[in-house]
């Protein structure tokens, strides 16, 4: 089954890269269309059914703010002022809008796996998590050996407003009481995600990562 993807896509966002201007890009609209955005609404339809079977709650609809990333970005209060993203992201999120099933794809390598954010103490990722942390300590650690094997982890706590980045997947109960942040992910390069299995690896990322979905984000 295909992706949708093609070389084209990341040979596009590597031009893009060098040439992020508006100018440059007013040029080269029609081809963004055709070898951006055709090939991840594409991706999107693939992926819906192994997505909606998971849970129904995820939105599947292949438009931009919900599946699909923009790739204007919002330079008002930016160091960086090009204007626009090099790395979109198709997105599945439930009604919950914390955690996330996602695939990023860069210029020359994609990752694919399972993220959620939560910085407020009433988030749905703080709400869920802390306590079920406390309450499954040894689903905890299991989770850490599985997914130690086959995923990146990290995760991330503030202090005074300011992130800090933890590397490895959370395992203590009390890594959750301060956590704000979560990242599950595999890594996949341009040349796998032009393959006829790309579809097929993305449908395993998911159902892997899905128990992390349903522990941050899913009320019983």
């Amino acid at each position: 089954m295909s992706s949708g993807l093609r070389a084209e896509t990341f040979r596009f966002l590597r031009e893009l890269a060098r040439n992020n201007r508006k100018g440059w890009m007013d040029e080269h609209r029609d081809r963004y269309e055709t070898a951006v955005v055709a090939p991840l609404r594409e991706l999107v339809g693939a992926l819906a059914p192994s997505v909606r079977a998971l849970d129904s709650g995820f939105d599947t609809r292949p438009r931009f703010g919900t599946t699909l990333s923009r790739i204007n970005r919002d330079i008002r209060f930016a160091k960086d002022k090009t204007p626009y993203r090099t790395r979109l992201y198709v997105q599945f999120s439930g009604p919950a809008g914390s955690g996330q099933l996602f695939l990023g794809v860069g210029s020359r390598e994609l990752t694919a796996g399972f993220r959620s954010y939560g910085m407020k103490r009433d988030s749905v990722l703080r709400r869920l998590g802390e306590q079920r942390a406390r309450d499954n300590p040894g689903w905890l650690r299991r989770q850490a050996r599985r997914l130690g094997r086959r995923y990146e982890s990290y995760w991330y706590f503030t202090t005074g407003g300011r992130w800090t980045r933890c590397e490895g997947f959370p395992s203590r109960p009390g890594d959750w009481e301060r956590l704000c942040g979560l990242v599950v992910r595999r890594r996949f390069t341009s040349r796998q995600a032009v393959s006829g299995r790309f579809t097929r690896d993305l449908e395993r990322v998911f159902a892997d990562l899905f128990p992390l979905y349903a522990f941050t984000s899913l009320a019983e």
